[in-house]
């Protein structure tokens, strides 16, 4: 599915100077109240270096000094503690202050004493966390040069675990919140968003994808932008990438003739081919030189989000299947009623609109969008002569009209599927009224499903506004002014306040599905 090799370094502005950027030194504490230990223990380890980085020394001169300067900083590898200060036991107190209260079980302390005698070396081993005990006297610079290596040595060792532990943890954190993605939109930009918050570090990121057996036909043989950083934002959703910046399209061009994908320090070039051939592209540029340990999680995760990405096309094919067949049939129903194919479409956004503002959770405002096309399938099941009448319809006809509801909900309830249940619960209630007056079961106010309050607003707002073989369109603000007449009436009075305060989003729809 990926195929990833080590390319030499691509050329970015830049680069050289990033790779050439001395790297951070250790952290050094010194706390001793002698000022002469500090000045004697700088100069002797001026020159040191262990890793290829250098030392940087903290001084304080009382252990209350000392306390006050670890509350800030949690990069320092190494302390070099006194026991004697202000009391006989400061140093000893600010040892138990690391490890008891800041939590610190990460830098080396190394206890240095003139006065043994004050803290026995076996009762202080046994009782404090500690690292190593040293009397002043016998502190060479050849000893205190191998007490730097062994304490520094240990440092880095625990604080590679320590990454390491925290990259797991943000490793199964990211493939997480990607799995969570919902389509494939919001999933590229999951995949950019945990891409770096996986490496912990900035990065400029680009993704793209060419889908070649799914997506709309347009789309198809032409490699589109999904989703971009900041860095990108420039760049229109679905832009080709021939309007990316020159190196950007130039590495992507590279991975799509090599067909693999491609690392240096500075850039990140994924290639994956998927099982039904899709092409998608991952393209990262970072700040900093990637080390071999974040390449290895790099190459990690993108098989994961190469499978989820395949997993997330087949689920969109068979969603806009179903979205697909279910607009068909709603449409089918209408002009079999003489009636724009559009309005199943405005009823299904002006309800998915109103149940994102009742607060429904987004998967569950797809499911009414989805769903809402459906409430008047039973009208298959009323005859011609009564479903196209042009005139007022007589008692009888009027009590077969109705029965649309019983059959739409029988029709619908028989599959188990979530979006025909719903379907089935607003097919059988979107004519019941919030005062009880409705039909088919005379439901009162919040005995009615929200589902059904929702769709009875959207199905009465658009089939006043539009053309009827009974009835003329009716101008919007006459429209409006029947549903505040009828609110607490008809329909819920906290949907028609909704309904209002989202005008220009309901007009927003009009004009994306117009009558034909």
């Amino acid at each position: 599915m990926t195929d990833l090799v080590f390319a030499d370094e691509l050329p970015a502005p830049g680069s050289d100077e990033a790779a050439s950027k001395p790297l951070e030194p250790w952290v050094v504490m010194i706390v001793d109240d002698d000022v002469a230990v500090h000045q004697v223990t700088q100069l002797v380890m001026a020159d040191f270096e262990f890793s290829g980085r250098r030392l940087q020394f903290l001084d304080a001169y009382s252990g209350v000094e000392a306390r006050e300067l670890l509350k800030s900083r949690t990069d320092i590898a190494l302390i070099l503690l006194d026991v004697v200060m202000e009391t006989e036991h400061a140093g000893l107190d600010v040892a138990r202050y690391i490890r008891d209260e800041l939590k610190n079980n990460h830098v080396r302390i190394v206890l240095r004493t003139g006065q043994p005698g004050q803290a026995p070396e076996e009762h202080v081993i046994k009782t404090y966390d500690i690292n190593d005990y040293k009397e002043k006297t016998e502190l060479t610079k050849r000893k205190l040069i191998t007490v730097f290596y062994a304490a520094l040595r240990s440092y880095r060792d625990i604080m590679i675990i320590e990454q390491s532990r925290q990259a797991l943890r943000r490793s199964i954190d990211a493939i997480t919140r990607v799995y969570d993605s919902q389509n494939l939109r919001r999933f590229a930009s999951a995949v950019l968003e945990q891409v770096t918050h996986l490496l912990g570090m900035d990065a400029r990121a680009l993704c793209a994808s060419r889908v070649s057996a799914y997506a709309a036909s347009n789309c198809e043989g032409h490699l589109k932008v999904l989703a971009a950083t900041a860095e990108y934002s420039r760049l229109l959703v679905d832009d080709e990438i021939s309007n990316l910046p020159p190196e950007v399209k130039t590495a992507l061009d590279r991975a799509l003739i090599d067909q693999c994908g491609y690392f240096d320090s500075h850039h990140f070039i994924g290639y994956y081919r998927s099982s039904t051939d899709n092409e998608t592209l991952l393209y990262m540029q970072f700040s900093d030189p990637v080390d071999a340990q974040a390449r290895e999680l790099l190459e990690i995760f993108c098989a994961n989000v190469a499978i989820t990405y395949e997993s997330l096309l087949l689920r969109e094919e068979i969603q806009e299947t179903q979205r697909s067949t279910v607009f068909i049939l709603g449409e089918a129903v209408e002009r079999r009623s003489k009636e724009t194919g559009a309005h199943v479409r405005r009823v299904g956004e002006i309800s998915a609109l109103l149940a994102e503002t009742s607060g429904m959770r987004a998967a569950d405002v797809e499911f009414m969008r989805q769903a809402s096309p459906l409430h008047d399938v039973g009208k298959i099941g009323i005859p011609d002569r009564v479903l196209n009448k042009p005139g007022k319809l007589d008692a009888d006809e009027w009590e077969i009209m109705k029965t649309h509801a019983r059959i739409g909900f029988e029709l619908l309830s028989k599959s188990d599927k979530r979006i025909l249940q719903l379907g089935a619960i607003i097919a059988h209630e979107h004519h019941e009224r919030w005062d009880g007056a409705g039909y088919p079961r005379g439901l009162l106010g919040d005995q009615i499903n929200i589902a059904g309050r929702i769709v009875a607003l959207a199905d009465v707002l658009d089939a006043l506004v539009s053309g009827r073989c009974y009835k003329e369109a009716w101008e919007f603000d006459a429209a409006l002014a029947y549903i505040t007449e009828q609110a607490g009436k008809q329909f819920d009075p906290a949907l028609v306040q909704q309904l209002f305060d989202k005008l220009e989003a309901v007009h927003e729809i009009y004009r994306r599905y117009p009558d034909s």
